[in-house]
Formats: structure tokens, C-alpha cells, sequence
């Protein structure tokens, strides 16, 4: 099956509440028209780190997460890149040229050892032919893809560096977090430098603002995970 499990996906937002649309891709499917899907997809197996596609490369399809964690970014004229969002099980990444036009214009890596069903351009244009779910899972998926871009380029139009950072933090405690005697534990599955990918800062800006909210009492940061005291003081933001 193809599902989401566990923590959804994350990326800059204002709406926490849409953060994992797009989760359940194909689960609007009956069993035989799955199983159709399936078929015409490939199993595909990606380790930890490696690439899955690279901006400029020609779009040959899209991949469903099936297990693992998928991060897409962009790499400017610099060499600097900027986190888009990372994908979960459920999701699928490639687009937006789901029929295999063009080429990427960012990349994909994962996160995790991470499985994966590949369903080639060819292949979607035959199935959203043949089966109408297949086509309204496809919109539905482009729609949910198309806010979570949105979303991102509001967050970096009109939110400091600083307010971005602290909304991430809301997100991943809403997203990651678990309540402990008035306390938000989020295990530190994330590095600094990750974080400033995403926030579109530099790791040493990163280290800095986080050791002031340690000074402040607002969060703590150990190897292990970061305890958030007063998750009010990162929404004052908003």
C-alpha cells in the first residue's frame, strides 16, 4: 500500500493545518485500480544522501514515497541552496511535469534509505486516460503541491529570517513534537546547517539565534532533542 505514516512533510508555512496535504496521492483508489498503478511503476531504492534527480535533468516521470524521506531543493547561480520541503510517505515528487516534458528545475535527495514506486510520464498519461481516479489524484496532488510552493514564497516575501525561524520551530513541534509536563520534545533529527538550508540563512546566523533562545529560556538543545518551554514566544510572530 501506499500511505502516509508517522510525521507528515515540512516546509515553510503560515497554515499548519495543510502541511501534509497530498499525503494520501493514490488512496482514493479502489484495490484494482492500485494495483494498475503498481504495475505500471517501477520499485526503485534510494540510500541515505544519494540523489534522486538534479535540476536540469529532463523530467522522465514522478516518484511516490512509499518509505523514507525525500528532501527537493534549489541551487542558485551560487552554488547556495535553499530547502523546498521535506516528503513523506504518501507524497510524490518530480513534478511539476508529471507526463515527462521539460526538465527539473530543482533537485532531490533523501533523507532516510528510502523506497519508492517510479510511474514514467508515458505511464501516467495511459493510466489518467484509462482511469478518472488516477487523473483526479493527479490534480489533486499538483493542487496540494502548488500551495505548499505558494506557502513558501510567502514565507520568504514577507517574513524576516529571524520569523522564519520560528515559525519552523512551531512547525516541527506541531509536526514532530511530543507534550511532557507542560513541555514540547522534538528529537534532533534535523542539523543546523539543514535548518539554515530551510530558513535561507548560514549556519553560524543559525547556531547564533538558536543559542538566544537558549539565553532567553524559550527552548533547550541538547544531542539528543530540543525541549521548547514557551512555544507562545515563537508565535508572537505571527
Amino acid at each position: 500500500m501506499i500511505e502516509s505514516e508517522g510525521p507528515g512533510a515540512i516546509y515553510l508555512s503560515e497554515y499548519l493545518l495543510e502541511l501534509n496535504e497530498g499525503a494520501g496521492f493514490l488512496s482514493g483508489l479502489n484495490r484494482e485500480d492500485l494495483a494498475k498503478v503498481r504495475k505500471s511503476g517501477t520499485r526503485s531504492v534510494v540510500a541515505k544522501g544519494d540523489g534522486l534527480f538534479f535540476q536540469g535533468d529532463p523530467h522522465t516521470g514522478v516518484w511516490v514515497v512509499e518509505s523514507g524521506r525525500i528532501r527537493t531543493f534549489y541551487t542558485g547561480p551560487s552554488g547556495r541552496e535553499i530547502t523546498l520541503a521535506y516528503w513523506t510517505p504518501g507524497h510524490f515528487v518530480g513534478g511539476p511535469e508529471v507526463f515527462g516534458r521539460g526538465r527539473h528545475i530543482w533537485s532531490a535527495d533523501a533523507l532516510d534509505d528510502s523506497e519508492l514506486l517510479f510511474l514514467s510520464g508515458m505511464s501516467i498519461r495511459t493510466l489518467v486516460r484509462e482511469i478518472p481516479d488516477v487523473a483526479v489524484s493527479v490534480i489533486q496532488g499538483l493542487i496540494a503541491k502548488g500551495k505548499c510552493y505558494s506557502a513558501l514564497i510567502q514565507m520568504l516575501g514577507t517574513r524576516s529570517v529571524a520569523e522564519r525561524l520560528e515559525q519552523f520551530l512551531v512547525i516541527l513541534a506541531d509536526t514532530h513534537g511530543r507534550h511532557e509536563n507542560g513541555v514540547i520534545l522534538i528529537d534532533r533529527a534535523i542539523t543546523y546547517e539543514q535548518l539554515a538550508s530551510i530558513v535561507g540563512a548560514t549556519r553560524q546566523w543559525v547556531t547564533q539565534s538558536l543559542d538566544r533562545l537558549q539565553r532567553e529560556g524559550v527552548l533547550k538543545i541538547s544531542r539528543k532533542e530540543i525541549a521548547i518551554y514557551h512555544i507562545e514566544r515563537l508565535s508572537e510572530s505571527e
